[in-house]
């Protein structure tokens, strides 16, 4: 096996092991991004834009999402972690986070089963649209635990991409089910093995970028050896990881835990959600001329990171008056971007972000 050290970013070193290769790289502006994404010129994870740093008001709404969500966190990461429990019995749970969404939900489901006396694990991982999953840290972590107890941790869906992008990853590997068991918060699109809830709701971390991952970027291909990152030291001051899962934990133990249910999420159940999302992203690539559904960004989370990271062209709302978009609606309005409220036309979606078309 390749030698290399593990590193937490900002997190404690018990609470995740990234596998990672910190690298340095040169900042490429976000139009000129956009520009070689969509012309073919270079795929989206050979380039990082330097991720801005958030405005006071960012971090007010970050800070007001937390205060409100924090309980709904605790509890739902509760019942997620019971069910794992009871779906793993004495096996160790081996929790493979997908970076960057996936840490904070890793971190919070790994400190949760340890403390209900579980054995568990928590790695962050590389996965890359059109590019799979990194192999090196797959083999580096079934070498130690192979895959019996393995699950992947995502912190929501949106269109469903990941999903298919883990299946056809772990097709080539041996030892995993034909479904990739992955582990979401929030699953609106109906495509996880297991998930608190179908909501699209302002899921505090998903508003916030390397702040809430342990300070590390979104992950950059490597076509040898392990993917790479960036530490965004740029960023430290407005480090709040561990005050996300700090507020978590606080919130969880003033639980009851014996009154909290575990999740009886039943893939099955949600068929109906997923239908729905692909009948919600087609009628939108249609209204407005979409060859290429990588341009469209459903969900709260999903639609605020395009606004931050890429070239929006529309963004559109159920509702402007809606708290939980709030946020998306400030951005929008900051970057002269057109926002339309369309009611239920988006489905179980409360915001969807469309990418403008710049090639």
């Amino acid at each position: 096996m390749q030698p290399f050290i593990p590193f937490s970013g900002s997190y404690l070193p018990d609470d995740v092991h990234f596998l990672l290769k910190p690298v340095e790289m040169e900042m490429t502006p976000v139009d000129q991004k956009e520009q070689l994404i969509q012309s073919g010129a270079k795929h989206y994870s050979e380039m990082l834009s330097q991720e801005p740093e958030p405005t006071d008001w960012h971090l007010d709404l970050f800070a007001r999402a937390l205060d409100q969500g924090a309980v709904r966190l605790a509890r739902e990461v509760v019942m997620l972690a019971k069910a794992l429990a009871e779906r793993f019995g004495d096996t160790p749970i081996v929790l493979v986070s997908l970076v960057r969404a996936g840490v904070p939900l890793g971190v919070m489901l790994h400190q949760t089963l340890r403390e209900m006396g579980k054995q568990s694990h928590h790695y962050g991982v590389s996965i890359i649209r059109d590019r799979g999953i990194d192999e090196t840290a797959m083999d580096w972590i079934e070498h130690r635990h192979g895959t019996e107890g393995v699950v992947f941790v995502d912190g929501w869906t949106g269109k469903g991409a990941i999903t298919g992008e883990l299946r056809r990853s772990l097709a080539s590997r041996t030892g995993y089910p034909q479904d990739p068991r992955l582990v979401v918060l929030a699953d609106p699109c109906g495509v996880s093995w297991l998930a608190a809830s179908d909501d699209d709701w302002l899921i505090p971390f998903g508003i916030m970028g390397a702040p809430v991952s342990g300070l590390i970027s979104r992950s950059i291909w490597s076509s040898e050896g392990l993917h790479g990152c960036v530490q965004c030291e740029h960023l430290r001051q407005f480090e709040c990881s561990r005050q996300l899962v700090d507020t978590v934990a606080d919130c969880r133990n003033s639980l009851d835990l014996n009154k909290i249910p575990a999740s009886q999420w039943n893939p099955v159940s949600f068929a109906q959600l997923k239908s729905q999302s692909g009948q919600v992203i087609g009628s939108l690539a249609t209204e407005y001329a979409i060859s290429s559904i990588n341009r469209i960004k459903p969900g709260i989370a999903e639609a605020t990171r395009a606004v931050l990271r890429r070239v929006p062209e529309h963004v559109l709302v159920r509702s402007v008056k809606d708290p939980d978009v709030a946020l998306l609606v400030y951005l929008a309005r900051e970057k002269n971007i057109t926002i339309t409220e369309v009611g239920d036309r988006i489905g179980q979606y409360r915001a969807i972000t469309i990418i403008k078309k710049v090639h």
